[in-house]
């Protein structure tokens, strides 16, 4: 998998993909509790390759969406996500803070 550079939207980056023919999915944070590494309204595209850009959390959590992705991209159906944990495994998953949030996953035609 790879990441691009983080300086370019990740929602133009998509529209880039999509254009060229690639197979698109969108991530995005849609909300939060608590302490969470990435605001409601971030997003993460992914292709159908594993390549991917921006960011909806870190650690765990990304690798998780991520995988969670091909899945939409080859079924064409939206999930909803929900990352949260106790404290005491927090830093495992990379919500360091004890946090929770609900990532939105849907491909794009």
């Amino acid at each position: 998998m790879t990441n691009i550079s983080e300086s370019l939207d990740p929602l133009v980056i998509a529209e880039e993909w999509v254009s060229a023919g690639r197979s698109v999915a969108v991530a995005t944070v849609v909300e939060t509790w608590g302490s969470a590494p990435r605001p409601a309204g971030s997003h993460l595209v992914i292709d159908g390759e594993g390549n991917f850009h921006g960011s909806v959390s870190g650690g765990c959590v990304e690798g998780a969406v991520i995988a969670e992705a091909l899945d939409v991209i080859e079924s064409g159906k939206a999930h909803m996500l929900e990352f949260g944990v106790a404290d005491e495994t927090a830093w495992r998953v990379g919500l360091s803070c004890g946090g929770r949030i609900r990532v939105y996953v849907e491909r794009l035609d």
